[in-house]
């Protein structure tokens, strides 16, 4: 059983594969606290506990290129049986990386706190940094992440509406080995 604030079937909207036919399970509890998340109804354990083969029947009924195991913080769970569970879709995870590493995972997604780093082996296994900025100063922690973590694709997300997009461009700009990461979902009007 896993506490999971919902699940839904829509696109990835976020990073290098934004625009693909994706469901989601958003699991329950985070203890990161980013003043600026946009899923802070996510932080608290109390959601209803889903089985593990009703997840992967709901999965297994949408046929989704991709399935992103997102939160909160989703590895404060252990998703080994999920994982082992999802055999014939993608697995992706989306973490901050404050936790061990559990699951098997086709794509890990590593979108890491400056107030609350990653554990160092999580670095080496993400497929894609994702930084959010959401100040200036966020950008000397973009950096710092990128030269740990291995050289395949980093991103810098603007925080939705904070007025930063253009310090982003201006960046990327002048730092070609990051690419901009926009919240597409948004932008349709998507989950």
């Amino acid at each position: 059983m896993l506490p999971v604030v919902e699940t839904f079937h829509s696109v990835q909207g976020e990073g290098f594969w934004s625009g693909t036919n994706a469901y989601f399970i958003r699991l329950a509890g985070c203890d990161v606290g980013c003043s600026w998340c946009d899923t802070s109804q996510s932080w608290s354990t109390r959601h209803p506990s889903y089985s593990i083969s009703g997840l992967v029947a709901e999965v297994k009924a949408y046929k989704p290129a991709i399935v992103v195991i997102t939160g909160g913080e989703p590895l404060m769970h252990d998703l080994t049986e999920l994982t082992e569970s999802l055999g014939g879709v993608q697995r992706h995870l989306e973490t901050s990386g404050v936790y061990p590493l559990t699951g098997e995972w086709d794509w890990i997604t590593l979108s890491p706190k400056p107030h609350k780093p990653p554990q160092a082996s999580i670095l080496d296994l993400c497929d894609e940094l994702k930084v959010v900025i959401a100040s200036e100063q966020d950008f000397e922690f973009a950096e710092q992440m990128r030269l740990r973590t291995p050289e395949r694709y980093h991103y810098l997300q603007p925080c939705w509406g904070n007025g930063m997009e253009q310090a982003i461009v201006d960046y990327v700009l002048k730092n070609p080995h990051w690419r901009i990461s926009l919240q597409t979902h948004k932008l349709l009007k998507v989950r």
